[in-house]
């Protein structure tokens, strides 16, 4: 899954960006659980991109909840 940036994101509907949360949490999940067993992930710097994307999406969420 690549990483979203902001532009891209604010093009989404709010439901698409919690569908995607929820996919990229299901994503860190597996990567964290894959490290606490002692297995080398594939990529080890997607768990820093997939938390700052969650990030991303969360700030953009709490925009649109302030603007309204």
């Amino acid at each position: 899954m690549a990483i979203l940036h902001m532009a891209e994101m604010r093009k989404m509907k709010s439901d698409e960006l919690e569908n995607k949360i929820s996919d990229l949490k299901k994503e860190l999940m597996r990567v964290r659980t894959q490290i606490s067993q002692g297995t080398s992930p594939e990529k080890p710097g997607r768990v820093k991109e997939v938390r700052k994307t969650i990030a991303r999406i969360l700030t953009l969420k709490k925009e649109r909840g302030a603007k309204k």
